[in-house]
């Protein structure tokens, strides 16, 4: 896969990709076009030797999983991604009017750099349960408005003397969304008219939802020729993981089981029924094992000769915080891929899995680095950590490394997403 194709790729997910659920319905398209088959989790597997298949879990997360021609269950390898982000989530009754200004009441998902979001164009996507002939079964439809509908505006310097030394913004106050001005007679019913209207059924249909805002800027290479390209766009923490765990399975093939999983709620912990630490997983891998004749005990013994890549982002170098950089292990942008590192375990570190990975890239000629916090600081986990108590095998937590992390644009390095895909295409066939 050339360079441009790997990026253009990702490029793609992140416009398609406004919330879990479209990341996730993105993932399906993809998966069906390279020849993987459907399978619904409540029904009886038939696996093949040969064969590719996925399972959709809540409709924001993915299991993909190929089986060697030879059946073998001894052989596991896995990579994990999220498919959500940090941002800013529609509570229900959301509607405000003021003055005929017409707002939004949302509440912060996750770990958000909330100033980053002022002054951006806005729109809305997620999905929406409607009334169904079944009360257990409820209708639910993807929504995507694909167009600005608000913004949070800044207060003006003028009237915020201090804004530039720093202004700690109240989350319930100052992070309200607005759109146009409307008449006197627009009620607080608006979104709930608005939402009925897109989807083109009766407001008395919507029973609730799970909407998010997200940032209508496109990505933008930045840069002064190819070599040093970078990429600023929005969620690239971390459907850069997402797209390269993707990729890398669709085009490595090996005797053995392959498994890349797509987790939802990482953001938030990891901990529900579509995340992380759930059994989710261990659930999905048993059925495969079962499907192919193996038992219970064989299922646990496969679990010691496998192997777990954690793909999300890392922190890349800053020049203009040099400060909050470890000493002896930093990573620079487009100097490949990074491997994480933590005796906290809040990156997933065993030093004999991170050895293979190290030879992995020496082979294939892949760029890498590795990271450490300060001492004296203190940064994010993964899901990996947490995956593979659940899951107990060999773990190693990789990613591209970015700048403006959690923001809602951030930057990351083009070659940097190069090497990540090839690091996962070798992991998966080798």
């Amino acid at each position: 896969m050339t360079e441009n194709h790997v990026v253009k790729k990702l490029i793609r997910l992140i416009r398609e990709g406004t919330s879990p659920y479209h990341v996730t319905a993105n993932l399906e398209r993809q998966f069906q076009k390279a020849g993987y088959k459907p399978l619904l989790l409540a029904c009886p597997w038939r696996l093949q030797g040969g064969g590719c298949y996925y399972t959709v879990i809540q409709e924001s997360a993915l299991i993909a999983f190929s089986v060697g021609e030879r059946m073998q269950t001894n052989a596991l390898r896995i990579a994990a991604a999220h498919t959500d982000f940090p941002g800013l989530r529609l509570k229900q009754k959301p509607g405000l009017v003021r003055k005929g200004c017409a707002q939004l009441n949302v509440e912060v998902y996750g770990g958000a750099i909330l100033n980053t979001w002022l002054d951006r164009p806005l729109s809305i996507a997620g999905r929406v349960s409607l009334r169904g002939g079944d009360v257990f079964h409820p209708v639910t439809r993807l929504v995507d408005f694909e167009k600005p509908l608000f913004v949070i505006p800044n207060l003006a310097i003028h009237l915020n003397r201090e804004v530039n030394k720093g202004t700690e913004l109240n989350r319930q106050k100052e992070m309200l969304p607005v759109a146009g001005i409307f008449d006197d007679g627009m009620t607080e019913t608006y979104f709930q008219k608005l939402l009925a209207g897109k989807l083109e059924v009766e407001e008395e249909e919507i029973l609730d939802y799970e909407l998010g805002l997200y940032n209508r800027d496109q990505p933008e290479y930045v840069g002064f020729d190819e070599r040093s390209l970078y990429l600023s766009a929005p969620r690239v923490d971390n459907l850069s993981g997402v797209q390269a765990v993707a990729s890398g399975m669709m085009q490595g093939g090996r005797d053995g089981i392959n498994v890349a999983a797509f987790f939802d709620h990482e953001e938030v912990g990891s901990r529900t029924k579509q995340g992380a630490g759930s059994l989710i997983l261990s659930m999905v891998l048993e059925k495969i094992m079962n499907s192919l004749g193996a038992g219970r005990v064989e299922f646990l013994e496969s679990l010691s000769e496998g192997m777990f890549l954690s793909v999300d982002v890392g922190h890349a170098y800053h020049p203009n915080y040099p400060e909050k950089m470890d000493l002896t292990n930093q990573s620079p942008l487009n100097h490949g891929l990074c491997i994480k590192e933590a005796c906290s375990q809040s990156y997933a570190t065993d030093s004999r899995a991170i050895a293979v990975i190290q030879q992995i890239c020496e082979k294939e000629g892949i760029s890498c680095t590795k990271y450490f916090n300060r001492s004296d600081g203190t940064s994010g986990g993964t899901l990996g950590s947490i995956a593979s108590a659940m899951v107990p095998m060999p773990t190693v937590d990789v990613g591209i490394p970015i700048l403006a992390m959690h923001s809602a644009r951030e930057l990351m390095g083009v070659e940097d997403e190069c090497a990540l895909s090839e690091l996962i295409r070798a992991y998966y066939t080798l």
